[in-house]
């Protein structure tokens, strides 16, 4: 069986993963910290940290997701349209999650949308599953 569609996206989101690790890494080595934020806290460290894990909270889940809808047989079409949206999702929310901003604008667009494309995704996964399920009870 083939997943092509998730597939992408999975390369799309790794490559954003690997992204935000390198961000928050990267600045981790040039202020000097190894672990934690820092004393004092540095709270630039703890925002790309923050992004990076963040990330990783919200887009395995949908992955999963995507791969399911597509192994049984679910529309391409959504599969593309809840992947688009979340790439710009999570773009959006990485740039609005600020540690001295917590009303930002995008970070509310980023993390809402990204919740209501995890909530509708699930739906449909359940929705798409229900035939399968009730044919166990005949």
């Amino acid at each position: 069986m083939q997943l092509p569609i998730t597939l992408m996206y999975a390369g799309i989101f790794a490559i954003f993963a690997l992204v935000l690790s390198f961000r928050a890494g990267g600045y981790r080595g040039s202020v000097g910290v190894s672990i934690l934020y820092g004393d004092p806290v540095n709270m630039e460290l703890a925002e790309r940290v923050r992004v990076h894990q963040n990330f990783l909270e919200y887009v395995p889940i949908m992955l999963i997701l995507m791969g399911l809808i597509e192994a049984n047989g679910g529309s391409s079409i959504f599969l593309y349209i809840v992947g688009d949206l979340l790439i710009i999702a999570r773009i959006v929310h990485a740039i609005g999650l600020k540690h001295n901003n917590m009303a930002h604008k995008a970070r509310a667009i980023g993390a809402g949308g990204t919740g209501l494309i995890t909530l509708v995704t699930a739906v449909y996964g359940i929705w798409l599953s229900w035939p399968g399920i009730m044919s166990g009870f005949s």
